[in-house]
């Protein structure tokens, strides 16, 4: 059994999360730079229910924002009226907030990217971080010191020969905004997320051929102010959001093949595929209905052309309506992209009824815990097999190419004294890992594109804003209190991963 001649192998990582250097040359603040270090919480600042009383603003400020006049005005009046000052997510003196330095990628990409060049890397999934570009996200010209920043990245990479993969909005929205329009739950984004990709197509698209539109789109179910800068739990927000950035996706799709032919557009989804709790029956349809509404929908609608019957069908049971306009189901249609790409980690268990079964935690969702597979030292369920299963079941509904842009364990490593790590653990996850895909890709007939491990250097978790949860081939010397050299040390798993990519995956 192989893998494709021309298999993208690599590694992945997102600008806020390695990059540093949160204000440096212009730089504008994102959603991530308010997102401190807490352990399980990752802001000091709450994220606030709306409060019944001002649902009239709330019913203001979506239908305002279809129209040319008044968007600013209705808007500020709503975020005035709902939330306090303090509800507002912002930065506070005296917080800890790790994403400000992360590792200092921006003044060490060179180094970093020739150690990727040296463990053979065909390619690197990274992102644009959107608040260098536009830094309030609403700046008539782009700012030309990001610009020039990627343009020393790609050319870096392309020097090696490592095609670049990037996503175009991995949780770095400009935090300016989220506080001035509730994100991605104002139409108004929309224009203005396509005005940033036009940009960076224009000026990358002679070194970028792979581009991903958003990031884990369907995390907004659980994050929706990281995913769509939307700093509020109220549901109808959260899904008109969604909507809007789905309709977001499909433009860009349109204006790279209509523009750009030679680009590949991709979108990017949490895959947990749900295993129902027993072969009762009721089981198996609350794995089908969940599943549909937490993963299937948005790749439904990406990658199909059209919003399904059964999330329709949702929303009217729960009394929301989508802002759907003239002509937007046509730009929906038009706009499918051309692979899809996803991120796993685990696997999940649906049950009609989990009152009394045992729950467990991992990567920010709560589900029930499956006795047959071994837990992460975060509590992240390991299942190999899952994702096979997980390729099959995306292949078998969509025929497009997958791309596997986010696997890998995240493990307290130890720095021993001789400057070597040890994590032979890490090796036989992603070994039993990759060898589920290359038997999705031999045995089953799934065309897989490529696979490129989550944090291939050590940087700041997600979820939780450690560095002490670690993913990378290559280790960072610097811990969760961002005290250390920031020198890089390869892993055992950098030796291990070099080997295969020069055999190509015959030899796992």
């Amino acid at each position: 059994m192989s893998f494709p001649k021309n298999f993208l192998w690599g590694g992945a990582t997102a600008a806020n999360q390695l990059e540093g250097a949160y204000l440096e040359d212009g730089k504008g603040l994102s959603v991530a730079d308010v997102m401190t270090c807490g352990g399980k919480s990752r802001f000091k600042v709450d994220l606030p229910y709306i409060k019944p009383e001002y649902q009239r603003f709330l019913s203001k400020m979506r239908y305002v924002t279809y129209e040319k006049d008044g968007i600013e005005k209705a808007c500020i009046a709503f975020k005035k009226e709902t939330y306090p000052d303090s509800g507002v997510p912002k930065i506070v003196e005296g917080e800890f907030y790790p994403n400000h330095k992360a590792i200092d990628f921006y003044h060490r990409y060179k180094e970093d990217i020739a150690l990727m060049a040296k463990m053979g890397f065909k390619a690197y999934r990274m992102s644009i971080a959107w608040s260098r570009i536009y830094p309030d996200g609403e700046e008539e010209k782009p700012n030309e010191k990001g610009l020039k920043f990627y343009d020393s990245v790609f050319d870096e990479l392309l020097k090696y020969g490592i095609e670049p993969v990037v996503t175009l909005s991995h949780y770095e929205m400009p935090l300016s905004l989220s506080i001035k329009y509730q994100g991605f739950a104002n139409r108004k984004l929309v224009d203005l997320y396509y005005k940033y990709c036009e940009t960076v197509f224009e000026r990358y698209a002679d070194k970028v051929k792979y581009w991903l539109t958003f990031n884990e789109i369907n995390s907004i179910i659980h994050s929706a102010f990281v995913n769509a800068g939307v700093f509020s739990k109220d549901q109808e927000l959260s899904e008109i959001a969604s909507y809007h950035q789905m309709l977001a996706s499909a433009k860009v799709c349109q204006l790279a093949h209509e523009k750009y032919p030679g680009l590949r557009i991709g979108c990017m989804i949490s895959s947990s595929i749900p295993y129902p709790y027993t072969c009762k029956p009721e089981d198996n349809l609350e794995a089908l209905r969940s599943y549909d509404l937490r993963v299937n929908y948005y790749s439904d609608t990406m990658v199909r052309g059209y919003i399904p019957e059964y999330k329709l069908k949702d929303l009217e049971r729960k009394g929301i309506k989508l802002p759907i306009l003239d002509k937007d189901l046509e730009v929906l249609k038009k706009g499918i992209v051309d692979f899809i790409s996803i991120s796993y980690y685990q696997t999940s268990i649906a049950a009609a009824k989990d009152e009394g079964l045992k729950m467990a935690e991992g990567n920010m969702i709560r589900h029930i815990a499956n006795p047959y597979l071994k837990i992460s030292e975060w509590g992240w369920s390991i299942d190999p097999v899952g994702l096979r299963y997980t390729l099959n079941y995306l292949y078998d509904r969509y025929h497009k190419p997958i791309m596997i842009v986010e696997n890998g364990l995240g493990a307290n490593d130890i720095l021993n004294e001789d400057k070597t790590i040890h994590d032979d653990y890490r090796i036989a996850y992603l070994k039993n890992h990759l060898s589920e895909i290359k038997k999705a890709i031999e045995i089953d007939g799934v065309d897989v594109m490529g696979y490129t491990s989550w944090g291939c250097i050590d940087l700041v978790s997600c979820s939780s804003g450690q560095m002490s949860k670690r993913y990378g081939f290559i280790y960072v010397d610097f811990d969760d209190d961002q005290k250390g050299t920031l020198i890089r040390y390869p892993k055992d798993s950098f030796y291990w991963y070099k080997h295969i990519i020069e055999t190509n995956g015959e030899e796992l």
